[in-house]
């Protein structure tokens, strides 16, 4: 009979095997079928956020790049082939400047929408000089638009313009699967407007210790206000992690 000491080493080194086992790429596009499977008859949202271990987005200058590892990249860019449209924030053209289209992966390219609703978008964003893909401006006013992009205007409130009403009016226009990708700030009002029917965590094997928060939603007083979604979790190469959550199913906890 195996000594305590014997015992715990060999249950670490199973629990080191499973950590560090790799889900395979045929179990990982299991990920993309509520996706693909989603009822033509109304929207179907996925949001996703890659952060470090302890929740930082990037650092207190605002690097970002790169946090994740290469799986993780590729993952992102099957996301944004399963979808008709991804939708960021103007803050994210700023900071980062992303194409947003499909180079990692087989798959057409989405229609790029820029959430702009007081007109910062500058007519050199790299999202507009690739004719690959529209390029869809949300504007709470009309007006002249950069060259590459079309406007679409709705309504503000408060400050911003109510994600509910921008996924209604990607569907008027044919746009149903959606892909919210960033930044941080835009996934937290779509989750926090309970417009997100799925949420992808990709989180790095990687320590910051101080830099910009991820998701920051709405105070909650009660642990039994807390989102508990039903969740998968695969292991990426190079060490990421998926949190596959489903926002419109939970667990008791």
């Amino acid at each position: 009979m195996p000594s305590p000491i014997n015992e715990a080493a060999v249950l670490h080194s199973e629990r080191r095997e499973a950590v560090l086992r790799v889900t395979p790429p045929a179990a990982l596009d299991t990920i993309f079928a509520p996706i693909r499977d989603a009822s033509p008859d109304r929207s179907f949202v996925v949001a996703q956020l890659g952060q470090s271990l302890d929740g930082r987005i990037a650092t207190p200058t605002g690097a970002s790049r790169w946090i994740n590892g290469s799986g993780a990249l590729d993952h992102l860019h099957r996301l944004r082939a399963h979808v008709d449209a991804v939708v960021v924030g103007i803050g994210t053209i700023a900071a980062d400047d992303p194409l947003l289209t499909v180079r990692r992966v087989e798959g057409r390219h989405p229609v790029r929408v820029v959430i702009d609703p007081n007109r910062r978008l500058p007519a050199h964003a790299r999202c507009l000089s690739s004719g690959d893909a529209r390029c869809i401006v949300v504007r709470t006013s009309p007006g002249a638009t950069p060259d590459g992009a079309e406007a679409l205007v709705l309504d503000r409130h408060g400050d911003d313009i109510a994600p509910g009403d921008i996924v209604s009016a990607l569907f008027q226009l044919g746009l149903k699967k959606i892909l919210v990708e960033g930044g941080a700030s835009t996934v937290s009002k779509f989750i926090d407007a309970g417009a997100v029917d799925r949420l992808h965590v990709l989180v790095a094997p990687v320590i910051l210790g101080s830099g910009i928060n991820g998701l920051s939603l709405k105070p909650i007083s009660e642990l039994t206000e807390a989102y508990r979604p039903v969740t998968h979790v695969h292991i990426l190469d190079e060490g990421d992690v998926l949190f596959d959550c489903d926002l419109r199913r939970t667990w008791k906890g």
